[in-house]
């Protein structure tokens, strides 16, 4: 299904500009954006996609991954084909950069399925939903009629205006920060660092729960330095922001090596003095799965895959020492 797009401006002889994300991609009659979902029909801007699912599923939330939102529930999760980035290494090329066959979910079954198999919510995840936008907006107002929550897993591209009227529908996020390197995402991602980054920003100024995720890509971003400057910045934010470093297998069009476990438990170590909730990702480790106190260092929440228990909360409060918890449970 199709709809009238937001966020584009009209131009001569039939083309368009969208507006929703930095590449600002300028489109004549019958092309698509990069991200293969937004498109010029005849001189208007449509998002092509409007309500195509790639699935439909429930997952545990920590799969996401979100540790500090209500761990150990379960939400479904639904997708669309797409992406407004060109990741080399993406882990779900086939549905971000190809097209494979889509269910329509309307914005009121959206609702309806959002509160199924004892979900918290509905999570717009495993390609890029922010370019699914005015998707977003229809069916995350629908969600929030059926008191569930919008969960957003998303590369954090999109320009100001529209991420400031998607914010009232958005519950929680977790933003892939891919690398701390400008020119790296321009050149490699075809993206653009500082919208990432302004979104973080945005997100974290408006209250909103927060994790970010980088992926250790070997010979890409498998820096000591990369790790330090993306740590400093979320810190500079707010230190108990979970941060997850997430193991790299060959994928794609890149067929470097799996990132080294010591690479990667080194990088956990250094991230961790700079946020205490730090984590490690596709590599099995249940101390850097798991949540501590960082004023005491007890344990919180004991993690083994996606066997959760909340082992050293009470009444909000760490048992031990009774720091107050700031996220959901």
């Amino acid at each position: 299904m199709k709809k009238k797009a937001e966020y584009w401006n009209k131009l001569s002889e039939n083309r368009v500009q969208c507006t929703l994300c930095s590449h600002k991609c300028i489109l004549k009659s019958g092309q698509k954006g990069l991200c293969t979902i937004r498109g010029n029909l005849d001189g208007i801007l449509y998002n092509l996609q409007y309500g195509e699912s790639v699935s439909i599923s429930s997952d545990p939330i920590e799969k996401k991954p979100l540790f500090h939102f209500y761990p150990g529930s379960m939400i479904t999760s639904i997708a669309p084909n797409g992406c407004n980035l060109d990741c080399p290494f993406c882990q779900n090329y086939e549905i971000s950069q190809g097209s494979v066959a889509t269910k329509y979910i309307s914005p009121k079954k959206a609702g309806e399925i959002s509160k199924i198999y004892n979900s918290i919510g509905l999570s717009y995840t495993y390609t890029e939903p922010l370019v699914w936008f005015e998707y977003l907006i229809d069916a995350g107002e629908e969600v929030h009629k059926q008191n569930g929550l919008n969960v957003l897993i998303s590369n954090g591209m999109i320009n100001p205006e529209p991420l400031n009227n998607l914010l009232p529908l958005i519950d929680a996020v977790n933003i892939d920060l891919k690398t701390f390197s400008e020119d790296k995402y321009r050149k490699i991602l075809k993206g653009d660092l500082k919208s990432v980054l302004n979104t973080i920003e945005t997100f974290a100024a408006n209250n909103i729960h927060i994790e970010v995720t980088t992926l250790i890509v070997t010979d890409f971003n498998d820096s000591e330095k990369e790790i330090i400057n993306i740590a400093k910045f979320l810190s500079s934010i707010n230190k108990e922001i979970p941060f997850h470093l997430s193991r790299y297998f060959p994928h794609y069009k890149y067929q470097k090596p799996p990132t080294d476990p010591k690479i990667l438990i080194e990088f956990y170590n250094i991230a961790k003095s700079y946020l205490p909730h730090s984590f490690i990702g596709n590599f099995q480790n249940i101390e850097m799965e798991s949540s501590f106190c960082p004023a005491c260092n007890s344990l919180w929440i004991s993690r083994q895959g996606y066997n959760v228990e909340i082992v050293g909360i009470e009444n909000n409060k760490c048992k031990t020492c009774s720091k107050e918890i700031n996220f959901p449970l």
